[in-house]
């Protein structure tokens, strides 16, 4: 072989190779990154740092941040769970809080931070995120934009027909009810969610990664918790307004109710944002969340969120929806709305719950809003899987209290069993 034949050999060996030499790196710097940012005993300042692992795109805030008034008050310290006496310092504790704000109406009670955490820190959102989504999601039928949560997400996302979502509604995909097989593992680095992480961290699109998963049960029959449906929900939220998910929360909510500060959003190597989980914000915009969905979705004299549509997304509105342990059509004890929770045992309360235990807690019969901001390095522990329902009991015995304050003495004895 001539020198200029081996030239030209080693040329192309060459050519080939740098794509998959570089692939290989990013694809190991991606790992690595993904399994630093959930590496236990680095949590606590990863979740309020997110922004330094991933690319963002930035939500600004209001000019002029609406006001909290304020009226510090101490907070009952006990709830009962399983027929025991238990206290709610130690569980805020047990499960790594960084931030909790309690305010009843438009007023803040309680507000302190933890390990660190500071009032403008933006701590990661993760599933919490979704409950803005469906926000949007009711602007934007409140606009003319979507027809109807009946129709079909092939209406709007032609390019999912014969996907796994070919013949599911908007309306499975609001309620977690599509069928969509997917392992939300978050202690399992190879399970479906973490390879979706890995997805962002390589530069993928989320929109692909969607169109890959199968259907493994009939759409509408079975509450299975699919974050990726609300990635598809993005999706069409950006088809259908022609604006980012990052523009359409600045637009529509975060400076219209005045929220203090900036968020970031996550996005995938397509500048798509990542819907289902990607929001950072700092504890007293979340308590905004909160207040906006206590009032409704009215804000002042302005109506931000249709109140039919904040009405619906918090009302469990199938057997399969409902709340309880022994609901057979259901993976969770808890009731599911559109991308809002309700407890276990509610009483018209509601929450956006995300994993490591972050919250907005809304219970409109004694205008209480708990915002909870976590780094829980026992999340995985299968010990720890009630505690999210150990919290959410602690949050309604919070309100309890709270809404017996300003009862009669007779009606407050009868309230609280006294």
């Amino acid at each position: 072989m001539s020198v200029f034949k081996k030239r030209g050999f080693w040329a192309v060996v060459i050519i080939i190779l740098l794509p998959l030499g570089y692939y290989a790196v990013n694809k190991g710097q991606a790992f690595y990154r993904m399994a630093s940012y959930y590496d236990v005993e680095h949590i606590t300042e990863n979740y309020r740092n997110t922004k330094e692992f991933f690319n963002t795109t930035t939500v600004h805030a209001s000019g002029t941040p609406s006001a909290f008034a304020y009226d510090t008050q101490p907070i009952t310290d006990t709830y009962v769970y399983d027929g025991e006496e238990r206290s709610i310092k130690d569980l805020m504790v047990e499960t790594g809080t960084t931030g909790l704000l309690i305010a009843k109406d438009d007023t803040i009670l309680f507000e302190e931070y933890y390990q660190g955490e500071k009032e403008d820190d933006r701590h990661i959102q993760f599933s919490v995120t979704k409950s803005f989504i469906s926000a949007l999601f009711g602007i934007a039928i409140n606009d003319g934009l979507i027809d109807s949560i009946d129709d079909p997400v092939t209406k709007y996302l032609p390019e999912l027909k014969d996907t796994g979502y070919d013949g599911t509604t908007l309306r499975h995909v609001l309620t977690m009810s599509t069928g969509i097989r997917f392992t939300e593992d978050y202690g399992d680095l190879t399970s479906d969610v973490n390879r979706m992480s890995m997805a962002i961290g390589t530069g993928g699109s989320l929109d692909e990664f969607a169109a890959s998963l199968p259907r493994d049960r009939e759409p509408g029959t079975y509450n299975d918790y699919v974050s990726v449906n609300t990635h598809v929900l993005g999706m069409v939220l950006k088809r259908v307004t022609g604006q980012t998910i990052t523009q359409l929360l600045e637009e529509k909510i975060w400076k219209p109710i005045g929220m203090e500060h900036d968020a970031y959003f996550l996005i995938d190597g397509e500048g798509m944002e990542v819907a289902m989980g990607g929001l950072q914000a700092s504890l007293r915009d979340m308590a905004r969340m909160g207040r906006l969905y206590l009032h409704e979705g009215r804000w002042g004299d302005k109506q931000i969120v249709p109140a039919d549509w904040v009405k619906a997304s918090v009302t469990p509105e199938a057997p399969h929806l409902e709340a309880g342990f022994d609901n057979p059509g259901s993976e969770t004890p808890y009731g599911y709305g559109y991308q809002w929770w309700t407890p276990s045992n509610p009483h018209g309360d509601f929450t956006a719950s995300g994993i490591y235990h972050q919250f907005i807690y809304v219970d409109p019969t004694t205008g209480v809003v708990i915002a909870k901001t976590s780094a829980n390095k026992g999340y995985n522990d299968p010990a720890n899987k009630l505690q999210k329902d150990m919290i959410l009991t602690a949050f309604q015995a919070i309100s309890a209290d709270i809404g017996a304050r300003e009862m009669p003495a007779e009606e407050a004895a009868a309230e609280t069993g006294e």
